[in-house]
């Protein structure tokens, strides 16, 4: 990806010049949490179904990845480590790994969660329960389906507000921009409007109900979604409500895989 750190990859070298950057960026002597973004090798992810072993190719081990981690850990400069958009195998092997050679411990993982994509729930979240690793949900609002603001225009229409997925035509190609990702949100955000609640309110305070779920990674562009998104905190969804949320779930299955 040469839009990424002119195409750098994950070698101690890269990790290495990337946390020093992030570190100058940031005008600051320590980072509290950092976090691979993505695996160093090809995982079925990102609107990728299934795992094909023919796509592997040589990268940085995860032990290499781990041990410039350490580097980093104990120089001061990063407190602990996380990952995101990993698999099972990833973070056991992360694990395992750890303990085996006395490298610093995963502490969490950034993965995608909320009502139209639980993929965590497919082994992720016995993977990380079992082995205390915290999930930092990412998009809790579905790329802002979830919002209801692509309701009544949908994501392609000239009329539809210019957030990421009006805007970037590969946004609209996968995951978040499936045409049933779209059906199941407004369905969600009718069920919110029942209910009365906003449909963001809906979304978060799903995602507080899960035990899966550590915290929420939120964006905002004004202080009234702030506020709305601060609100969910203090929501609660009654047993009948998460009935109807659960029967959708099971006719409209992870459509923003």
């Amino acid at each position: 990806m040469p839009w990424i750190r002119a195409g750098g990859g994950m070698t101690a070298a890269d990790i290495g010049a990337s946390c020093d950057a992030s570190l100058r960026r940031l005008q600051t002597d320590v980072i509290d949490l950092y976090q691979i973004h993505w695996p160093e090798r090809h995982v079925p992810a990102f609107g990728i179904v299934y795992y094909d072993p023919t796509k592997e190719k040589s990268e940085t081990s995860i032990r290499e990845q781990l041990e410039a981690l350490a580097v980093l850990v104990r120089a001061g400069k990063v407190r602990h480590i996380g990952l995101s958009n990993e698999t099972p195998y990833g973070v056991h092997e992360f694990l395992r790994l750890a303990e085996q050679h006395g490298l610093p411990r995963v502490a969490s993982i950034q993965n995608p969660y909320c009502l139209i994509n639980r993929t965590f729930e497919n082994g992720l979240d016995e993977t990380c329960h079992r082995l205390g690793v915290s999930l930092l949900a990412y998009s809790p609002l579905g790329f802002g389906l979830l919002t209801g603001k692509y309701d009544a225009t949908g994501i392609a229409s000239p009329e539809a507000p210019q957030g990421r997925m009006a805007k970037f035509e590969s946004m609209k190609k996968q995951r978040w921009g499936r045409p049933e990702a779209l059906v199941a949100a407004r369905r969600y955000n009718a069920l919110a409007r029942e209910h009365g609640l906003t449909p963001s309110q809906l979304a978060l305070a799903f995602c507080y109900t899960k035990w899966q779920v550590a915290s929420t990674i939120i964006g905002v562009t004004s202080l009234a979604q702030l506020d709305e998104d601060l609100d969910a905190w203090g929501t609660t969804l009654s047993p009948e409500l998460l009935k109807a949320i659960d029967a959708i779930r099971w006719e409209l299955r992870d459509p923003a895989l």
